[in-house]
């Protein structure tokens, strides 16, 4: 993301001087979000934060410009958090900013054809007083500059409309919106790149690619783009979901079938930190832990990619000798073949020959298992790596029943392997905290940096109610049912301009059922956030299955029983 300058799109905009206070408040216990106050000095901070950076001033993985914000991942971030050090923003911004004109624009706007007969088209027009055709016109009519790029790959914030048409996010967001829905946000336009959830208003649908990984850059819009919203006869049905781009086929010998595949089984290994400028979010194992303990017991780098096993029943054929390892939720499972049947136990090495087959029952604690191949998942990279990133739609489909899957041949590092302990207690530590069906799991949060949207009596209701996972829940984020969450007087009629996000955070819609963001989180979302998630807690967090119950504890003393301050 550049800092180009979108909120005047007349021409070049320079802020020369910091605004009078900065508002610098925590986003979990590794990032600080940095409140500039509008759109122009949050593009400026960000361009003088990333010279910064640049220069070696700063130690952060992530920059995330937004609306009138900048969200700063890494140590310095943790340092700030934790007391220990403070992030000078003021004399960075006096020592970097300057002058950040915009980028000269291309002469001609990139069009974008559109059918308006999006599902909230007719609210829009109750919403702004004006019929269906007039919302039309408008919208056509006005010139857009994109400010910032976030949410996921290719999602454009496209700012610059007719002032009529500034309208609120939906009050509950939907589970799924269709590739090429466009929608409206408050002072933005945008155009969803892939199916994936989110709150916006709905007024049509172009089959233009937002994001295409065989074009360079990528993402059509960029920050500085010039925009235009033309009217499309129609716009033809198309599959733009598929995980998996096409490319030369994988290579390495085949080390299993996959016979039951179960509800969801993807390639994952440590993700894509660092790509915020392409908006795109790390993603990755949603268990951390258990990924690096299932390489580790197989001899694999901590990184190789790994299976990670979703809901129910899975079972394999193993094509050539393996070496397997299973960590995470503990499942009953067996090896079958010729010489007979055997029991295999989870956190252990265990040898499959081809020809055998293993079978593995759901999940008994936690939800996901990983199962790690000596030599590693062989998988096609995307972008630096092989995680499934399933709101973004990077990396490999998910793994379907019939599937090969191939071994990477990654060399095994010798001596790497976690020593081979009795297997009853392998599996005994494997399953120790994780969450089940029925029981609640506890987790430890640091409020803010929305919790003064919420009032005193909304967050004792956030740490004194147990919250239940319900089924919507997956690995975007675990969606909770309770006692709504009623925001602050001063908040309820209130748009929040979208912001960045980070792994763990509890964001708030407007219905009071919280969100908790978890491994394929949207980089940047418009409801507030009342807490982060320690990163501590966030494996126990990813393992949390449909039907179990959430508790939030305050991160250290500064709590009553449980009810966060």
């Amino acid at each position: 993301m550049s800092a180009a300058h979108a909120g005047d799109s007349s021409g070049d905009t320079a802020v020369d001087a910091p605004p009078a206070d900065f508002d610098v408040r925590p986003a979990g216990d590794g990032a600080v979000l940095v409140d500039c106050g509008d759109l122009g000095a949050a593009l400026a901070m960000h361009e003088a934060l990333s010279r910064a950076w640049g220069d070696g001033a700063l130690r952060i993985d992530e920059l995330v410009p937004a609306a009138r914000t900048v969200l700063v991942r890494g140590r310095d971030a943790a340092d700030h958090v934790a007391g220990r050090a403070r992030i000078p923003f003021a004399e960075i911004w006096s020592a970097h900013a300057g002058s950040t004109a915009r980028a000269a624009a291309p002469e001609t706007p990139v069009e974008v054809p559109v059918v308006y007969d999006g599902a909230d088209l007719d609210e829009v027009a109750q919403l702004t007083g004006l019929t269906a055709a007039e919302v039309i016109e408008r919208h056509q009519a006005a010139e857009y500059t994109v400010a910032f790029t976030g949410f996921a790959p290719g999602f454009a914030y496209i700012a610059g409309g007719d002032p009529a048409l500034q309208v609120p996010r939906r009050s509950s967001p939907r589970a799924r919106i269709p590739a090429g829905s466009v929608g409206l946000a408050g002072p933005f336009s945008g155009v969803y790149p892939r199916e994936s959830p989110g709150g916006w208003q709905l007024i049509g649908r172009t089959e233009v690619p937002m994001w295409d990984l065989d074009r360079d850059p990528p993402a059509l819009l960029q920050p500085g783009t010039r925009v235009r919203f033309v009217a499309a006869d129609r716009a033809a049905d198309d599959d733009t979901d598929s995980a998996d781009s096409a490319g030369s086929p994988l290579t390495g010998p085949v080390a299993l079938t996959v016979r039951d595949a179960g509800l969801q089984c993807l390639v994952q290994d440590l993700g894509r930190p660092g790509l915020a400028h392409l908006g795109v979010s790390a993603s990755g194992a949603a268990d951390r832990a258990a990924h690096r303990r299932a390489n580790r017991i197989v001899g694999n780098a901590d990184a190789a990619a790994v299976l990670e096993i979703g809901i129910g029943e899975f079972a394999i054929r193993a094509e050539r000798m393996l070496v397997i390892g299973l960590t995470g939720a503990p499942r009953t499972g067996s090896i079958s073949g010729p010489t007979g049947a055997r029991t295999i136990r989870m956190g252990t090495p265990t040898r499959i020959d081809a020809g055998e087959e293993l079978r593995l029952g759901a999940a008994e604690a936690g939800l996901r298992t990983v199962l790690a191949i000596r030599g590693g998942v062989a998988a096609r990279e995307t972008l630096g790596s092989a995680a499934t990133d399933t709101l973004a739609g990077l990396g490999p489909a998910p793994i379907a029943s019939g599937d090969e899957v191939r071994v990477a041949g990654v060399e095994s590092r010798s001596g790497s392997e976690t020593p081979v302990r009795d297997g009853a207690a392998a599996e005994a530590a494997e399953t120790e905290g994780l969450p089940r069906v029925g029981a609640e799991a506890v987790l430890r949060v640091r409020r803010g940096p929305r919790d003064d949207w919420f009032d005193e009596s909304a967050l004792t209701a956030l740490g004194e109610q147990a919250w239940e996972v319900t089924p919507r829940s997956d690995r975007v984020g675990v969606r909770l049912a309770g006692d709504p969450l009623v925001r602050a007087p001063h908040a309820r009629d209130v748009e929040l301009p979208s912001e960045g996000l980070v792994r763990g955070a509890i964001q708030v819609p407007p219905d009071g059922q919280p969100v908790l963001f978890l491994a394929d989180h949207p980089l940047t979302g418009g409801y507030p956030v009342i807490g982060v998630v320690v990163d501590a807690d966030l494996d126990r967090a990813a393992q949390l299955p449909p039907g179990a119950r959430v508790r939030f504890a305050a991160l250290d003393g500064a709590e009553t029983e449980g009810v966060i301050r």
